[in-house]
């Protein structure tokens, strides 16, 4: 696979992974969103690094040898 092909297939999973709730549950996920317009930016901010650390991690677990 090119450079290319894997970031186009991370887009691409990332798409699969955030249709999941509101395919499944969207009065659950819509309550969800309204719940989150609510949050300080402070916590926001700290939910972002949040998944970007335990995405960075996760990505170190599957490339390591």
């Amino acid at each position: 696979m090119t450079y290319w092909d894997v970031i186009l297939a991370a887009g691409a999973l990332m798409l699969v992974f955030e249709g999941i709730m509101p395919f499944v549950s969207p009065r659950k996920w819509k309550e969800t969103m309204r719940q989150a317009t609510n949050l300080s930016d402070g916590q926001l901010r700290f939910m972002g690094l949040a998944s970007m650390v335990i995405g960075i991690i996760m990505l170190l677990v599957v490339k390591s040898p």
